[in-house]
């Protein structure tokens, strides 16, 4: 499987490896799909089924905020209630301002952690920045937790900015702005982590990230980071949006970076409607990478877009419920079906394309357009084994294709 996908996506950037709990960032592990909470970390209730849910979406790091007093009282008890229902996904703890205090005042929320985000320009101002940071670190080193220095240019430390705006302005010709602010991320994230080192931090607890929103500017500063470090890389673009303004503004950017070898993990951050579902970030993140074939983490279904010949809807609605059928069963297939994460499927519209992209899936079906007859091949590993008709093709196919599951990735006793 890797050399399949070293043909289609090139090599991976090589870097170290650092490991969260029981997940490994980097090194030429699985690239991780991570997400956050947006609930208050202090109530307890809403935050424990939020991560659940997150979890068992496929998210392998969940982010949750620790913001005060409250949030780390709390973070012990969100721990010790996942692992009483068997969800061990590591929780990272993000910290801005006052994450210096919280972790030494609260040395099981410390524990409770696996890694520590920081943001650079949110750890202090002046003299108290480098004596502020020194705490985190020292806290990293006695609770052995790796770290995520973050930075973001909408929380950029202005210190270092200033540096570099002030060395551009000397420049015979000065560069645009958003161009320093890009040299500025960078050397915002490459600095901290040679701080973090110095003061005794080993290299192989550090993840590295400069989150920007736009396209462009992110896919240039990762460039830039990644060839100027070994670390492990977090991508994401940072306040991506609303539905799918959001999706394909961060698949545009983390496509180009992840068909160059750049990243480790990965967060979309989408911002939910209103009562909106939080997973879909997860979900987001899995399908870029399955359509990459970087990983693959639910089966697949092809499905035409319709048009004159498929005046009917039948199809949309047979795609939609056997996307939904597969994507629901996951839970339970993936560990009694090893590699069904890898399932074809085919919901196709008419005989234009629809025999032959059926043929080319694991099980795929070929509805009846207008005009056509009312009859529906069935076609498994590219053969036609049964055409269905009537007014229940839809449960049909489901049990062949649940059958199918059954019959090709079900493990076989040995007798």
């Amino acid at each position: 499987m890797i050399d399949e996908i070293s043909a289609v996506v090139g090599v991976r950037r090589r870097c170290r490896q650092v490991r969260v709990g029981d997940v490994l960032l980097g090194g030429g592990a699985p690239i991780v799909v991570q997400s956050m909470t947006n609930t208050d970390t202090a109530t307890l209730e809403p935050t424990l089924i939020q991560v659940l849910d997150l979890a068992r979406a496929g998210s392998e790091l969940v982010r949750i905020t620790v913001n005060d007093v409250e949030a780390a009282r709390v973070v012990p008890q969100l721990r010790a209630e996942l692992d009483r229902q068997g969800c061990f996904v590591p929780l990272v703890g993000d910290f801005h301002f006052n994450g210096h205090k919280l972790l030494s005042e609260f040395p099981e929320c410390a524990k409770a952690l696996s890694k520590y985000r920081i943001n650079p320009g949110n750890v202090g101002q002046g003299s108290r920045r480098d004596e502020q940071f020194s705490q985190l670190i020292e806290l990293a080193r006695q609770y052995d937790k790796p770290i995520r220095i973050g930075v973001n240019w909408g929380s950029l430390d202005p210190q270092v900015m200033a540096r570099f705006m002030d060395d551009n302005a000397q420049l015979e010709a000065p560069l645009p702005v958003t161009h320093v602010m890009r040299q500025a991320l960078v050397a915002s994230a490459l600095e901290s982590a040679e701080q973090a080192v110095s003061l005794g931090l080993s290299p192989d607890r550090i993840i590295l990230s400069c989150k920007v929103s736009g396209v462009q500017d992110l896919i240039a500063v990762y460039r830039d980071l990644a060839g100027r470090c070994d670390y492990p890389l977090h991508l994401g673009l940072t306040e991506a949006g609303l539905g799918s303004k959001g999706i394909v503004a961060s698949t545009a950017a983390l496509a180009v970076l992840l068909q160059e070898g750049i990243g480790d993990t990965i967060r979309i951050s989408l911002t939910p409607e209103p009562g909106g579902d939080r997973c879909r970030e997860v979900q987001v993140a899995q399908e870029i990478l399955q359509t990459q074939g970087l990983r693959a983490f639910t089966p697949q279904v092809t499905a035409c877009p319709g048009c004159g010949r498929t005046t009917s809807t039948y199809f949309q609605m047979l795609a939609q419920r056997i996307q939904d059928y597969l994507r629901h069963q996951m839970p339970v297939w993936k560990g009694r079906y090893p590699g069904v994460e890898r399932l074809h499927v085919a919901v196709m519209g008419c005989v234009v394309n629809g025999p032959g992209e059926s043929k080319l899936a694991d099980i795929g079906i070929s509805l009846p357009g207008s005009g056509e007859r009312p009859v529906a091949p069935v076609f498994v590993d590219g053969k036609k084994t049964v055409t269905l008709k009537g007014e229940h093709i839809a449960e049909e196919f489901q049990a062949l294709v649940e059958n199918y599951v059954q019959q090709r990735y079900g493990v076989r006793e040995v007798k």
